[in-house]
């Protein structure tokens, strides 16, 4: 049994189209779905598409062009990725003081998340998952003042907090206000126009697979259906070619291969029901 998983409607009125847009794309990003899959960082790409805006869209117009709309989001920066090592170090140093309270020695030394060596100030590594990517930032300073750096790049970061949902901090003395939560597990932020989850991971691990491996697994972009399989084991294929045609959100979805590569595996078949990133077909 197949069915549309809806979880709500949001609906807005104002004035005009462009107040009633602009208050559309508010609400969504203040929308935070936990737990199960959503579609929200999807409407919001949706919602800011030139025809969209314009008001051309019609019924089929997501059918003819969902590769538009369904296009890769660009790769986190150096704003981005020092934003959610500040999320995370401000929410590490409170998870800290939180303990020390509640400990019977509230005042030990031992209780200050803040990376000290003598002589010298501590860096604290930060490893992220985003997208398949494995990323190690180290961090040095405390309570809201740190130098966050990778290979790429170094920021500054001044006057940094964490309150009721806002990362409020001046990076390299740019002030900058971002929606933004943080958790042991996870840290997600919105700028206004994109949304960033970044899944906190061990700055050291085993590297089971190699780091090239995300784009030779083809992947569910959202839970559905597989309703044609155009491949098979041992198959040539060429960058942008049809490997299989899922249904989902009462849409058919085209997934194409990222690079040229002979097939692997077929790990579904049609009529199959998949979840979101689930491994559909692999690539050598």
């Amino acid at each position: 049994m197949f069915y549309d998983p809806m979880i709500a409607k949001l609906i807005v009125h104002d004035h005009d189209r462009p107040s009633a847009l602009a208050r559309l794309r508010e609400a969504l990003a203040e929308t935070r779905i936990a737990g199960p899959k959503s579609n929200v960082a999807f409407l919001e790409r949706l919602i800011r598409h030139p025809v969209v805006v314009e008001g051309r869209i019609d019924t089929g117009y997501l059918d003819r062009h969902l590769d538009q709309v369904l296009s890769s989001p660009p790769l986190p920066g150096a704003l981005e990725l020092t934003a959610a090592a500040t999320a995370a170090l401000l929410h590490d140093e409170a998870e800290t003081r939180a303990q020390a309270a509640r400990s019977s020695d509230p005042h030990s030394p031992w209780a200050i998340a803040d990376g000290w060596r003598l002589g010298h100030s501590g860096e604290r590594l930060l490893a992220f998952e985003h997208d398949g990517s494995h990323i190690l930032l180290h961090a040095a300073g405390s309570a809201g003042r740190y130098t966050v750096r990778s290979e790429d790049f170094t920021v500054d970061v001044t006057g940094a907090r964490l309150q009721h949902g806002w990362l409020s901090a001046r990076f390299d003395g740019q002030a900058r206000r971002l929606r933004a939560e943080a958790d042991p597990n996870e840290v997600h932020l919105h700028d206004s126009e994109r949304r960033w989850r970044f899944r906190r991971s061990p700055a050291f691990r085993f590297e089971g697979e190699a780091s090239g491996d995300s784009d030779r697994r083809l992947l569910a972009p959202m839970p559905g259906r597989i309703v044609l399989v155009r491949i098979a084991v041992g198959d040539q294929v060429e960058a942008g070619q049809e490997l299989m045609v899922m249904e989902a959100m009462k849409m058919e979805l085209a997934l194409r291969a990222t690079r040229p590569g002979t097939v692997a595996e077929v790990r579904v078949a049609e009529g199959d029901f998949v979840e979101a990133d689930a491994v559909l077909a692999v690539l050598d």
